[in-house]
C-alpha cells in the first residue's frame, strides 16, 4: 500500500531569509574576491548570482513544492537581464534590472489595492496571522511606495557613480534599508491584528532587486 504523499516543507523564516538575500550575498562576494582583472569582476559575479538565484529557486521548489511569486519575479528578471550582461558584456543591464524590478512590483502593489486585493495578502499571508484586511491595505501601500522610493534611488546611484560604489550603495545602503522598514511595519501589524505568537520571528521581506 502506497503512503500518502506527505504536505511539502512549511517555509522556515531563516530559510527564507537566505532564500532571498543569499544570492545577492554570492554576488557581493564573488565581485570582491574573483581572481580576474578588477574589469572583469561585474561579470563573474553577474554569473555567480545567476547560477545562486536559479539555485535559490530550485530548493524553494523541492523544499516547500513552490516557488513564492516575488521570487520567481525576481529569478526569472535576474537570469535575463544577467544573461544580456553577459551577453553584451554590459553592466549597463544589471544595473538597471533592480529598477524594473522595484517598478514592477511596485505596480503590483498598487493594483492590487486599486482592485481591493491586497498582492501581499497573498504572498506573505501564513507570515503574518490575524492581520486584518486593512492591515494588509496598509502594508501593501508602504511597501508600493517604499519600492518606488528604491526604484529612484537605484536611477540616481548607478547613472551618476562608479559600479563599485553602486555594488556599495546595494549591500550597505538598499539591504539595510529594506530590513529596516520591514522592522519599522511591525507596530503597524500590531495595531491591525497580528498575532505575535504565532507569526514569524522575522519579518519576511521581499525579493531584493
Amino acid at each position: 500500500m502506497t503512503a500518502p504523499a506527505s504536505p511539502a516543507t512549511e517555509r522556515n523564516p531563516l530559510v527564507g531569509l537566505a532564500l532571498d538575500l543569499g544570492p545577492l550575498i554570492v554576488f557581493f562576494l564573488t565581485n570582491l574576491l574573483a581572481p580576474v582583472p578588477p574589469i572583469q569582476r561585474i561579470f563573474v559575479a553577474t554569473f555567480a548570482f545567476m547560477i545562486a538565484t536559479a539555485a535559490a529557486m530550485l530548493f524553494a521548489k523541492i523544499r516547500h513544492g513552490k516557488i513564492s511569486p516575488m521570487l520567481a519575479i525576481s529569478g526569472v528578471m535576474v537570469l535575463v537581464f544577467g544573461g544580456l550582461t553577459l551577453w553584451l558584456h554590459s553592466e549597463t543591464f544589471i544595473k538597471l534590472k533592480p529598477t524594473i524590478y522595484y517598478v514592477m512590483v511596485a505596480c503590483i502593489l498598487f493594483f492590487g489595492l486599486w482592485t481591493n486585493r491586497p498582492t501581499l495578502k497573498v504572498v506573505l499571508g501564513a507570515a503574518y496571522p490575524g492581520l486584518s484586511d486593512h492591515g494588509w491595505a496598509l502594508l501593501s501601500r508602504n511597501w508600493a511606495w517604499f519600492f518606488l522610493a528604491l526604484a529612484i534611488a537605484n536611477e540616481i546611484v548607478w547613472r551618476n557613480s562608479s559600479t563599485d560604489f553602486w555594488l556599495g550603495y546595494k549591500l550597505w545602503g538598499a539591504m539595510p534599508a529594506t530590513l529596516i522598514f520591514a522592522l519599522a511595519n511591525i507596530p503597524l501589524l500590531m495595531k491591525h491584528g497580528l498575532d505575535m505568537q504565532t507569526a514569524e520571528s522575522n519579518p519576511p521581506i521581499p525579493p531584493q532587486g
